[in-house]
């Protein structure tokens, strides 16, 4: 079966999903608060004759239709950085404050990792995990040119994230953007299904289960934890909420998006998952113009 025609029971007006899937995707940067404001970027952009629209549901972030988002002054000062507008996100939804310890679960390349430094101030504790070298590098570099002190980078499989480099105590906040089929970037990388196999969403979906599990894990009781994907696949999103529902203390919380969205699905190819998933956010491309993606956002409990 072609990949996104497993969706067709679960996507309204299927057909203008499928034609926004097929559409380039509009280029996107975020306005790195560490180191310049909004309106700074904009007259910026404005003196580089780079063309800027903003995003209305964040003011800190800005479409170039005609420009890409790494070629200009801009960026090599670090004032902003390439993003997708939807990647923006979970981030957001996790809200940490200054002076929070946050963990981001599979940080590099780091888009999502600076942005949290840039909504603490850059005051406080990100521990920036991933287990991959090469990715890893681009990390640090991002980080660098973002000007971001506040992130501490480990090397390891989040699976089985140690707490003993960091004093032992657990975190307040944990973001798990993890690892997925990536069925929601096609509009960016229209040769994300070349590969696409059930085999490797059910299998991957097995590690994104494992990483979620240490978040709420290694996460204080009344801590926050943003489990994401950009992917569409239930068995990434809904089946792994539903498993870290079943085998850890935690529970699912509502929260404001002001993107078009559609609630979390409660049954999937003839499984039924915990009616409280519903408060997950379906992003899908054909709503807002934007890549697809998925969040939800959960409270550890302790018992």
């Amino acid at each position: 079966m072609e990949p996104l025609e497993r969706y067709r029971p679960i996507v309204d007006d299927f057909e203008a999903f499928r034609a926004a899937c097929e559409r380039p995707l509009p280029s996107a940067v975020r306005v790195n608060t560490i180191k310049a404001t909004a309106e700074r970027v904009r007259r910026a952009l404005d003196e580089a004759d780079i063309a800027s629209d903003p995003v209305d549901w964040h003011d800190g972030l800005f479409v170039l239709p005609e420009d890409s988002p790494g070629s200009n002054w801009p960026y090599f000062h670090g004032w902003i950085h390439g993003q997708e507008e939807v990647s923006a996100v979970p981030a957001t939804v996790l809200d940490p404050k200054p002076g929070d310890r946050v963990w981001d679960a599979c940080a590099a390349p780091g888009s999502k990792t600076t942005q949290l430094a840039a909504l603490m101030d850059d005051h406080g504790e990100v521990v920036a995990t991933d287990n991959n070298l090469g990715r890893i590098s681009a990390l640090r570099t991002n980080t660098e040119r973002l000007g971001a002190t506040s992130i501490a980078v480990t090397h390891e499989d989040a699976r089985n994230h140690s707490l003993k480099p960091f004093g032992g105590a657990n975190y307040d906040r944990a973001l798990v953007d993890v690892p997925c089929s990536c069925e929601g970037t096609i509009r960016k990388n229209p040769d994300a299904f070349e590969d696409w196999t059930l085999s490797h969403v059910e299998g991957i979906a097995g590690v994104q289960k494992g990483v979620l599990k240490r978040a709420v894990e290694a996460t204080a009781p009344g801590g926050t934890v943003v489990y994401s994907t950009c992917t569409f696949a239930p068995e990434e999103n809904e089946a792994v909420l539903d498993f870290a529902l079943d085998e850890t203390a935690c529970e699912l919380v509502d929260y404001d998006l002001p993107l078009d969205h559609r609630p979390g699905v409660t049954e999937w190819d003839g499984e039924a998952f915990d009616p409280s998933v519903q408060k997950a956010k379906r992003i899908y491309p054909h709503h807002n113009d934007t890549g697809g993606f998925f969040c939800a956002k959960l409270e550890v409990t302790g018992e």
